[in-house]
């Protein structure tokens, strides 16, 4: 190799890009040891874990991830400068506008082959999302704050691919912290111990069908159809489920009157003398009909 090849030959660039997860660890831990990262990051290998992998899948390298992305309540962040640093390089990037005033500021962006996509963000919003006035930099800055709201609300409409569903550091500090839930509570269930007790189980578990509400009209019904002692007195059983006393009233005044029908047909069905067979005695085959209409006779169909 001669040196004008040698001249000519492309200068590697140096990268502490990691190119597996073995040096990503060890990077993540090198770094974590160091003084001249964020806070979040220090000790944490964990979390400068996290910022190198987001980093790369917005297209950030290790540092430049470390230096953008914020952890904030447990959540990723990036801020807003980075947000539209990672938009402006964005194929599809056409041009941003910010309109920043002490009432508010509008965003304007627009994408190729879209519309513009608008957002304003002002103090009337900050008041109604209780910002304005709280203690640092709504306090401090409000007209930047409202800038940063109008912008990351823009950019995360228009350029979704880009950002890939991260929000704003400025926003994000501001969301309530998660709440911890504490561990989930795990309850032993005993398996069944066949394929018959597994059935049992379902069924056992299925919920019983729910008994139908006794009407006037069905009991008026079985009345009507009832034609033996032992058919009245369940009927008379139907009648005291009765819900009111009309109800059960006119149940016992339909009863009444099936009972005088019935008692009237055994009297002239019965006009004849029997012998029973095995004592041999005589009996007037009428008290045999109509004493058990005597006893349904008695009974009260309303329960009472």
């Amino acid at each position: 190799m001669n040196n004008v090849t040698a001249l000519a030959a492309p200068k590697q660039n140096f990268s502490l890009a990691p190119k597996d997860l073995d040096e990503a660890m060890r990077f993540a831990d090198i770094l974590a040891s160091s003084s001249i990262v964020p806070k979040d990051y220090q000790r944490n290998p964990g979390n400068v874990l996290v910022a190198i992998q987001w980093g790369m899948e917005l297209g950030l390298q290790p540092m430049q991830a470390m230096q953008n992305i914020a952890v904030i309540n447990g959540r990723p962040s990036l801020w807003g400068d980075a947000m539209l640093a990672l938009v402006k390089g964005h194929h599809a990037f056409e041009w941003i506008k910010e309109e920043v005033t002490d009432e508010g500021t509008t965003c304007t962006i627009k994408r190729a082959g879209q519309p513009e996509v608008v957002w304003t963000f002002t103090k009337e919003d900050a008041k109604r999302a209780g910002l304005l006035g709280k203690q640092g930099p709504w306090q401090q800055f409000p007209k930047r704050m409202m800038q940063m709201r109008a912008r990351s609300f823009a950019l995360r409409d228009a350029f979704p691919d880009a950002l890939k569903g991260i929000h704003s550091a400025e926003e994000v500090r501001d969301m309530p912290p998660e709440r911890d839930m504490g561990a989930a509570e795990v309850i032993d269930t005993p398996k069944p111990a066949s394929k018959t007790d597994a059935l049992k189980s379902r069924l056992g578990a299925a919920k019983k069908p729910e008994a139908r509400a006794v009407t006037l009209d069905a009991v008026l019904d079985e009345i009507e159809q009832a034609t033996t002692p032992d058919a009245m007195h369940a009927a008379a059983e139907s009648a005291g489920k009765l819900g009111t006393d009309a109800d059960k009233s006119a149940a016992r005044e339909a009863y009444g009157r099936r009972v005088a029908a019935l008692k009237a047909q055994a009297e002239q069905a019965a006009s004849s003398t029997t012998v029973d067979p095995e004592t041999g005695e005589v009996t007037d085959a009428q008290d045999d009909f109509l004493k058990d209409y005597d006893a349904a006779d008695q009974s009260d169909p309303a329960g009472e």
